[in-house]
């Protein structure tokens, strides 16, 4: 059973007709047998993408005419926090917002919104969420990823790829692979993916990819060490970056002494989380504890 999506998902993009929007929704397309059954883009209601894939003005035409399920957001910073209202209100199961740089008092408002609804956000600034040879909804690369039993969490995009990249390499397929975004406001959390991991009967362990700043780590460490029975491996990433310097990610900053990368690693070591001193490390540590 894959976590939030898989080969009957049905998704639209919106900001299809932008050039992101178009070549990954092409990309998608190519990930058979992801299902891209609609497009949405205000004044282009009625064209085509790729011949047959529709257009449509709204998110909630297009979701009464196609029965999607979930929604991928390439819509510019300024305009993309209205996106992903506009998917909210029209009810789907599943909103991924790829968009990066939204002003986070535009999340703030989001994040109330949501507040009682069933859909599920992931992100913003992610590279969305994958089940291999089943649904890509986002930006990875399809080819790296293999089907198996390693599930992916992470906020770095780039290191998302890096992890997946030695699984496969290692013969070591993966479940779903979710990059939750770095910014300090996302929609899906470490121990949401977490808590559906542990669930999932396909999936045997876990890699969680964490960064400085904030405290998501620490908590989503804390729930490991109560609620999770898999094998985890964790690496996080900063160590060398300096206090109160932005390292990459918006939420990806040492503020006051928190936030650190000495007390992340920490946390994950009194979990009992297996700990990837380096990158190059991951694939090799999750080979370990599957033994």
């Amino acid at each position: 059973m894959a976590i939030y999506v898989n080969s009957h998902t049905r998704v639209m993009v919106q900001g299809i007709t932008g050039n992101a929007g178009a070549f990954h929704a092409a990309q998608m397309l190519a990930y058979a047998p992801t299902q891209v059954v609609a497009g949405v883009s205000p004044d282009r209601g009625g064209e085509k993408f790729a011949e047959h894939v529709p257009i449509f003005d709204s998110v909630k035409e297009a979701k009464e005419k196609t029965n999607a399920h979930a929604s991928v957001i390439f819509v510019p910073a300024p305009y993309a926090a209205d996106a992903i209202l506009e998917s909210l209100d029209a009810e789907l199961d599943l909103i991924v917002c790829i968009t990066e740089g939204i002003p986070t008092l535009d999340m703030v408002m989001v994040k109330e919104a949501m507040k009682g609804k069933k859909t599920r956000l992931i992100g913003p600034n992610c590279p969305g969420i994958i089940t291999p040879h089943q649904c890509k909804i986002g930006i990875m690369p399809g080819f790296i990823h293999k089907a198996g039993p390693v599930g992916v969490i992470s906020r770095s995009g780039t290191l998302t790829y890096e992890a997946v990249y030695q699984l496969s390499q290692l013969n070591i397929g993966q479940s779903t692979c979710i990059g939750i975004g770095g910014d300090p406001l996302i929609g899906t959390s470490f121990i949401d993916a977490l808590e559906a991991f542990e669930k999932d009967p396909d999936t045997k362990a876990i890699v969680m990819i964490g960064e400085i700043g904030g405290c998501d780590e620490e908590k989503a460490a804390e729930f490991i060490k109560h609620h999770v029975k898999k094998p985890v491996v964790g690496f996080i990433a900063g160590i060398t970056a300096p206090p109160g310097r932005r390292m990459g990610h918006a939420g990806a900053i040492i503020s006051g002494g928190s936030g650190t990368a000495e007390a992340k690693i920490a946390a994950f070591k009194e979990a009992r989380i297996t700990v990837a001193p380096t990158p190059v490390d991951i694939g090799t540590k999750v080979k370990e504890v599957l033994k």
